[in-house]
């Protein structure tokens, strides 16, 4: 993995980006060094405090796992069944007959948090396909494409 290029970010775009997170602000504490790191063949990763918390998707800077299992997640998820959990930690986008519980509020576009039926700890950071409500009434078809996922090189990376 080759690290192209690695720079702090100022005060003024840090504060951007917190405004860009909207109910996920919280993930970048007051007085914490935020960084750029663009890697070859990954998007690009914010380091928060030397840990990578943020990761940009298309237009949009959404949270990481490692973000996600710092917060407390009430709302934008979508829960799995145990049949889909290996599914879904190898990178497979998520099928609406896996989904037990989703965020009524949940319109396509959106960046959702996937997590597992038992413990309900983050598995995966996807797109919603369709709404919350059709996530769950629906019996087959994709509801969630899969962006980041636990196992994968943004999940293991180590800088």
């Amino acid at each position: 993995m080759k690290i192209k290029k690695r720079n702090f970010l100022k005060n003024k775009k840090v504060k951007e980006i917190k405004n860009n997170l909207s109910q996920y602000e919280e993930i970048i504490p007051k007085k914490a060094k935020v960084e750029l790191v663009k890697i070859e063949d990954l998007p690009e990763i914010y380091l928060v405090d030397d840990e990578p918390l943020l990761m940009q998707s298309n237009d949009e800077i959404i949270p990481t796992l490692k973000a996600a299992l710092k917060m407390d997640i009430d709302s934008k998820y979508a829960t799995v069944d145990q049949g889909a959990i290996n599914f879904v930690i190898k990178g497979a986008d998520i099928m609406s007959p896996g989904i037990v519980e989703a965020d009524e509020t949940i319109t396509p576009g959106e960046t959702i948090i996937v997590l597992d039926d038992v413990h309900r700890k983050p598995l995966a950071i996807g797109t919603s396909l369709i709404t919350g409500q059709e996530m769950m009434d629906n019996d087959k078809g994709k509801a969630i494409k899969n962006l980041h996922y636990v196992g994968d090189t943004i999940w293991n990376l180590d800088i």
